[in-house]
């Protein structure tokens, strides 16, 4: 029986997570949603079933127990507090925030990469790259493959979606300021 957590499932990449999770039949036998204080007690829809959202703050080590995955995308201050309490009661954290990226006993993995980092955790944490790293990556390896890249110089432009729900409220509200309701 395989049970999946979704840190910051009412968040706006764990509203994402859910959706393809869902979408792609992800082989789970159960899932679990956590979010903050504030969400806690919110009922959520999975494959037609309720699930009552968790605080992940004020649940016990001992009912973390169980979970084999949990994806985490609840921020960097909620993921250094609570990711080491799951991994600590068995499951393998995925962390989508900047808490674990620079931690050298934390692997950054990208899986057309590196899947052999994820072997042997030591923390049983696994890091993601931010989003522009994780969509150039696969492609970037099949290049230095194949040519053996030596530089690589990159700009990026990031989206705002990756502040959250405040931060693109936040544009949105800029915007509105500036041209109007247009």
């Amino acid at each position: 029986m395989t049970t999946i957590a979704v840190v910051g499932a009412t968040g706006q990449v764990g509203i994402v997570m859910r959706t393809l999770l869902e979408e792609r039949n992800f082989p789970a036998d159960k899932v679990r949603f956590f979010a903050s204080a504030r969400s806690a007690g919110k009922k959520l829809t999975f494959r037609g079933e309720e699930i009552v959202v968790e605080d992940a703050e004020a649940t016990s080590d001992e009912d973390l127990k169980g979970i084999d995955i949990a994806l985490f995308s609840a921020g960097a201050t909620l993921s250094r507090a609570q990711a080491p309490r799951f991994a600590a009661a068995g499951a393998t954290v995925v962390d989508n925030s900047s808490a674990w990226r620079k931690d050298p006993e934390v692997p950054l993995v990208v899986s057309e990469v590196n899947p052999q980092d994820t072997k042997n955790l030591v923390k049983g944490i696994i890091a993601n790259p931010n989003c522009t790293t994780m969509a150039a990556m696969p492609v970037l390896k099949v290049l230095h493959d194949e040519a053996g890249l030596q530089r690589l110089i990159v700009s990026s432009y990031q989206a705002v979606s990756g502040s959250g729900i405040a931060g693109v409220e936040e544009l949105l509200g800029q915007v509105r300021a500036v041209v109007g309701d247009a």
